[in-house]
């Protein structure tokens, strides 16, 4: 077992030199295995560099009291620092709207990630050298496998528990169940059963107690066999995912809290690296998207091929079109509207979330350099100026043309996204419109030639 153990770090790197391990111990005999295999040196000497985390998530009376109080003597005996930290699971997964297995999964990691990262720094080591280390076996990713198979997964989903994800190494997921136990009992080791593992009213205790053993008993290497297609399978899905992670830069804009996908590029996908690219995006921007339902994903598929779609999405996102792309972002993240400023001759109006809009003195020959400037005769505006958001009933007289427009006109023509028009910034003098920044200047206040002086207005995005 230690063998095999060993040989599945060194293939994955798992314990890199200088690493720093916070082990989860739940007292079960995967885990108290993987801690005296850490502590024995197998996978290198890690003497001084291990924690012991062990997490009670209050469900089952007195008895988890008991794990936490064999955990710390384990560790003690071991002599490796532990901490137990009790946390009300039930409670966070009322309120997170969780299965239980997933709100423990969920407060475990958040520990151990917190543990990570003291352990580093009070080694004064880098926290990229922190590692995680769970016990999951063989068994474990071939009950994962079946779950999801009976439940519903894609490629990503069936290829079952990854030996590393980030800082969380599993360098027992090539060791069977019963070689843990069998290893443990020749080392006269304890360890502790949790009786809610034989409750088949759960999903995995029905795989693990009825449907592995029947399959087994027809097919006795399946677990070997299934582990072997499973390695094929991540070796695809890690390929298929470079790609869509490639498509996601080209395709996809990610911002914080916001992706913008490029309705045509995204066109030229097939359907299946479409849903990848999707999915890649959006995990940059919003990592609980990772979770999302392949309805969801689908969804969105559909929408890139709409002119008008707008959907609600898990954990607070929202989806819509706008014009030549579908942006998602959290419900209720646009940005507020600019406030009205006054803006001098020379000056700066500081607009937030809009940027900054700026005015100078400028020779009257002087043409603006880019569409986010604009020059206006000097003797046609009383300053300050006043800048605010496009208002109701805004019109303007664009240069050249005899009558007014509506600002919403002149929005839709420029395919301004309606989120975007709030922080576009427009430059009054007294009730009229002289520019909208980056779209149009009016008419009235235009450069001519009998223009003595002239101002120049330049938005600086933001």
């Amino acid at each position: 077992m230690a063998d095999i153990a060993r040989a599945t770090a060194l293939e994955h790197g798992m314990f890199p030199e200088g690493a720093a391990v916070v082990a989860l111990v739940s007292g079960g005999a995967d885990s108290v295995a993987l801690l005296r295999l850490l502590v024995s040196g197998a996978f290198g000497d890690l003497q001084g560099r291990i924690r012991v985390l062990h997490v009670d998530h209050m469900l089952r009376g007195a008895d988890s009291l008991a794990d936490a109080a064999f955990v710390e003597a384990l560790a003690a005996e071991l002599s490796v620092p532990c901490r137990v930290v009790r946390y009300d699971v039930a409670d966070f997964a009322e309120q997170e709207g969780l299965n239980l297995e997933d709100a423990g999964r969920r407060v475990r990691y958040r520990f151990a990630e917190q543990e990570a990262d003291a352990l580093t720094d009070e080694l004064g080591a880098p926290r990229s050298r922190a590692r995680i280390a769970v016990a999951h076996t063989l068994d474990d990713h071939v009950e994962t496998f079946l779950m999801r198979l009976l439940t519903g997964a894609g490629a990503s989903g069936l290829r079952g528990i990854r030996p590393v994800r980030g800082r969380v190494v599993r360098p027992l997921l090539g060791v069977r169940r019963s070689e843990v136990r069998e290893w443990l009992a020749a080392q006269g080791a304890e360890w502790r059963e949790d009786a809610t593992n034989a409750d088949t009213a759960r999903t995995r205790a029905w795989v693990r107690a009825e449907l592995l053993p029947v399959i087994e008993s027809r097919f006795p290497s399946f677990a070997q066999t299934t582990e072997r297609t499973l390695r094929i399978l991540a070796d695809e899905d890690d390929l298929l995912a470079e790609m869509a992670e490639a498509f996601a830069r080209d395709f996809a804009t990610v911002a914080p809290e916001r992706v913008e996908f490029d309705k045509a590029r995204m066109a030229t996908l097939s359907r299946a690296m479409a849903r990848r690219t999707v999915r890649a995006a959006l995990t940059v921007a919003f990592p609980d998207a990772g979770r999302l339902e392949a309805e969801h994903v689908e969804a969105l598929i559909e929408g890139l091929s709409c002119e008008s779609f707008a959907r609600d999405l898990p954990f607070g996102l929202r989806a819509e079109t706008e014009y030549a792309t579908l942006a998602v972002s959290r419900r209720g993240h646009a940005p507020a509207p600019i406030e009205p400023c006054l803006l001098e001759v020379p000056g700066r109006a500081d607009l937030g979330a809009a940027g900054v809009l700026v005015a100078r003195h400028a020779e009257p020959g002087e043409m603006p350099a880019t569409r986010d400037a604009a020059v206006v005769d000097a003797d046609r505006i009383e300053v300050p100026l006043v800048v605010d958001a496009p208002r109701p009933g805004d019109r303007i007289r664009p240069l050249g043309m005899a009558g007014t427009k509506k600002l919403h006109d002149v929005f839709v023509d420029a395919k301004v996204p309606r989120r975007l028009r709030p922080v576009t910034p427009v430059v009054r003098c007294g009730d009229e419109v002289v520019w909208v920044a980056g779209l149009v200047t009016s008419d009235r206040f235009k450069v001519t030639a009998a223009t003595q002086r002239a101002v120049v207005l330049e938005w600086e995005r933001p």
